[in-house]
């Protein structure tokens, strides 16, 4: 399998701290947001990876090189300077990805989700990791049922934690420019085409500077625990 880690967002909500470095390169833990991902993929025995850039894009090709560092390949997908959402994004990388299904993790978020646990051909279009809703989004993105089908409502509702195995089936019709994934998300559950799962291990939702300096205090700690 192939994994997509999407890193051409602006950083906003990080700023001053973006404007100057691309948000999956801010340190954390002692080494960029991107390098736990690239540990973790390789861990999970996927070392085929594309990266897609957009703000400040051109330092990540130069911090990452090829990838071989870290034990895995990385293909580039630059995208313009307003970037091309998550679903344009990924739509553009096709050519990149391949005929089958791949894995997509956003770029801001640190979890220790096993990689390796997804499931490499999803029955349907898409499969999604699901997470506790965090206080600074109380409201959460989908249900999911007993049987495990993603829907958009429920009594219990869940985070997307921004780690999904897509086939590349789920974006026929798409057209090359700037668009979100979730219209496309919510299109493929409403014909009974998109599974899912409830992680209830650590994610963090990297979105603001105050965040990054908590996660980072707690790996720090954590490194410094006595095994």
């Amino acid at each position: 399998m192939k994994a997509m880690i999407l890193a051409a967002g602006r950083g906003e909500r990080m700023r001053p701290l973006t404007d100057h470095t691309p948000k999956p390169l801010l340190p954390v833990g002692g080494r960029p947001l991107i390098v736990h991902h690239l540990e973790a993929l390789r861990a999970a025995g996927i070392q085929e990876l594309v990266i897609n850039t957009g703000h400040l894009g051109q330092q990540l090709p130069a911090a990452l090189g090829d990838g071989r560092n870290w034990g895995v390949r990385i293909a580039w997908s630059p995208e313009p300077p307003e970037a091309l959402e998550t679903g344009g994004g990924i739509f553009q990388a096709l050519p990149l990805l391949g005929p089958d299904p791949f894995l997509v993790v956003n770029g801001d978020v640190w979890s220790d989700y096993p990689f390796g646990r997804l499931p490499a051909a999803p029955a349907g279009l898409a499969h999604l990791v699901l997470v506790d809703n965090p206080p600074h989004h109380p409201q959460g993105d989908f249900a999911l049922a007993a049987d495990g089908q993603v829907m958009n409502d429920g009594v219990v509702k869940l985070t997307f934690a921004g780690v999904s195995v897509l086939r590349p089936e789920l974006f026929a019709g798409c057209a090359p420019g700037r668009f979100p994934l979730g219209p496309l998300l919510r299109r493929a559950l409403a014909t009974g085409q998109v599974s899912g799962e409830h992680y209830q291990g650590r994610w963090r939702d990297i979105g603001t500077p105050e965040r990054l300096a908590t996660l980072d205090r707690e790996l720090r700690e954590t490194d410094r625990r006595p095994a």
